[in-house]
């Protein structure tokens, strides 16, 4: 048999009971949860920034990055509600190089997923009680939804697990946003069929469990740009871009037809400093369009304390060891712009 077990990893009741939720930050979820589900059901008209490094990669940094982002949360929050983005699970193509905090708590040794769920874990209280705010992450591993459900208020679905069954199902039965992203082949009908399998109910097999659930109307699209046959990006934020995806939403049986889109991956073709002009043409898109206005709830970018990236072992504060984001200086300038023009 080619597959061995190492040894055991905690439960999710073990691991919640080892680093609880402070009861302070119980009822504080509940009002964000709410405020953030008011903006995808259209009671609420403030713009949604889902912001922060490609991937989660050492508390401190990151913790320090979204004390900043509380700052000016502090001061945009009429106009904008701000998501942080701690990411600690990371997807690789290959299958080769970093998979995030869970996998690697230390990116220069080996993987230990059961120290992996202590850091991740600790690294989302940490910025709870920290700032208050509560963050989206990457729902990689369907499975792992119990550890982190009572402090993530977004979960996003990447291009690559859009398709599975087992995301999909999941996600009905979840109580927060999901952000299905469409494939990177960017056939819009695969995200859509996600979307609408999400927002239905469900019974199935989950952690040797039969569940059923309730389907998750907050499920929604993630625009993300794809890859052409030929390996050039194909953006899909532009106006007309979104005109289709409502002319597909009509077509669907579905409770919402709210979208994010998201300034990186194959829009930006992996420029970063583009998310700037991609986030201010996206803005001017819903300004002059009440329906875009209305679809559009917000936008997914990737920002960190330092601008690019830089390889493993190279040991610089605050910049990514994945994909290259906006540095701080950016990050604040555009989330001001944003306040103002939204």
């Amino acid at each position: 048999m080619s597959l061995h077990i190492i040894k055991p990893v905690m439960t999710p009741e073990e691991l919640l009971d080892k680093l609880p939720l402070k009861s302070e930050y119980i009822e504080k979820k509940k009002k964000r949860d709410e405020e953030i589900r008011n903006i995808f059901i259209g009671k609420d008209d403030r713009f949604l920034m889902i912001i922060g490094p490609c991937s989660a990669d050492r508390e401190d940094a990151v913790v320090e990055y979204i004390e900043k982002l509380a700052k000016i949360q502090e001061k945009i929050k009429d106009k904008v509600l701000v998501v942080p983005r701690i990411y600690t699970n990371k997807p690789r193509t290959t299958g080769d190089g970093y998979k995030g905090i869970l996998h690697q708590p230390d990116p220069e040794k080996a993987p230990d997923l059961s120290e992996g769920l202590i850091a991740m874990r600790k690294m989302h209280l940490h910025s709870i009680e920290s700032t208050g705010l509560f963050a989206a992450d990457e729902m990689l591993y369907p499975e792992n939804w119990p550890y982190v459900a009572d402090i993530l208020s977004y979960v996003a679905i990447g291009a690559r697990s859009v398709e599975n069954q087992q995301h999909r199902l999941v996600c009905s039965g979840l109580d927060i946003p999901v952000g299905m992203k469409n494939p990177t082949g960017g056939y819009l009908d695969v995200m859509l069929n996600s979307i609408q399998a999400a927002q239905h109910k469900h019974t199935f097999m989950y952690r040797d469990m039969e569940v059923k659930t309730d389907g998750n109307p907050l499920a929604h699209a993630v625009l993300r740009g794809s890859v052409s046959k030929h390996g050039q990006y194909i953006p899909n934020y532009h106006y007309e871009d979104i005109e289709l995806l409502m002319e597909l939403y009509d077509g669907h049986e579905l409770v919402n037809h709210s979208a994010i889109i998201d300034s990186n991956h194959a829009n930006s073709g992996k420029k970063f400093k583009e998310q700037i002009r991609i986030i201010k043409e996206v803005l001017h898109s819903r300004n002059v369009s009440p329906a875009i206005h209305d679809v559009v709830k917000g936008i997914m970018t990737e920002s960190y304390l330092i601008e690019g990236s830089h390889k493993i072992g190279e040991h610089i504060y605050g910049q990514s060891i994945t994909d290259p984001c906006l540095g701080w200086q950016d990050t604040e300038e555009l989330l001001y712009y944003i306040a103002e023009h939204c």
